[in-house]
């Protein structure tokens, strides 16, 4: 089993398949994982296995590293597309995490105006003001939401401590459309359970819950990295097409990742 640690707090620019030429803002300790999910799919591994020892950046720290590494994407002309806070677990979890997007949106306004910011999280915080109030202030605002069915959640996504999906959805809701949902939709199986969200059983419900969300755009992917549970299988074009299809037929922009 291999697993991606991302450095802090700016890694790349990477070529995202939705997002493009993508600078990564990680706000998590570069040596480990902190998130309020678990992810049987996650490319950074189990929480158990990457324990951090370091604490997260400071807000003076992303700044200034965000700064000089803009600085040298500019002198070799190559400006990133989207400054992505992604990396090693929840972004939103950081306790300066509203200050740090208003502080990303300075810079991006300085040396690449033409780029998005965009916050990629698993939307477990975002009950708090906060939080909402700074994921309205960026360009992409992208939420998870693998399903809408409970035990599944626990399943797959095993998220830590309480984790109402109703509450969620609601809370998404709050966005007025400024949002942006992001589907993972895999086949296979984990202790000997199926794990498999593509059928009219999953994907019906979870249809629902996106036309009441109304996001601005609905983002659709499969597996395309190692994953640390063994027995995960991709999900078919054909399939990830046929769900796109439908979410388009109810009048959402959507895109799929294979």
């Amino acid at each position: 089993m291999s697993t991606i640690i991302y450095p802090s707090p700016i890694f790349g620019p990477v070529h995202s398949r939705r997002l493009g030429i993508s600078l990564g803002i990680n706000l998590l300790p570069a040596d480990g994982k902190v998130c309020s999910f678990n992810c049987i799919y996650c490319e950074c591994g189990f929480n158990e296995d990457h324990r951090p020892t370091l604490p997260m950046p400071t807000r003076e720290a992303v700044a200034k590293k965000l700064e000089a590494k803009l600085q040298q994407m500019q002198a070799e002309g190559q400006l990133p597309d989207v400054l992505t806070f992604a990396g090693n677990g929840e972004p939103t979890c950081h306790p300066h995490f509203a200050e740090i997007i208003d502080d990303t949106i300075r810079l991006r306004d300085n040396y690449c105006p033409k780029a998005k910011v965009c916050v990629l999280s698993n939307s477990t915080f975002i009950h708090r003001q906060q939080v909402h109030d700074a994921l309205m202030r960026v360009d992409d605002n992208i939420l998870k939401l693998d399903t809408i069915d409970p035990q599944y959640i626990n399943k797959v996504d095993c998220p830590n401590g309480t984790y109402d999906v109703n509450a969620i959805i609601e809370h998404m809701k709050d966005f007025k459309g400024h949002v942006i949902i992001q589907t993972m939709f895999m086949k296979g199986q984990c202790n000997g359970e199926s794990v498999d969200n593509t059928g009219e059983a999953f994907v019906g419900p979870w249809l629902e819950a996106v036309k009441a969300i109304g996001p601005q755009q609905v983002m659709i992917y499969t597996i395309d990295r190692e994953t640390p549970t063994q027995g995960l299988e991709k999900a078919s074009r054909e399939q990830l097409d046929a769900i796109r299809d439908r979410v388009i037929e109810a009048g959402i922009p959507c895109s799929a990742s294979y």
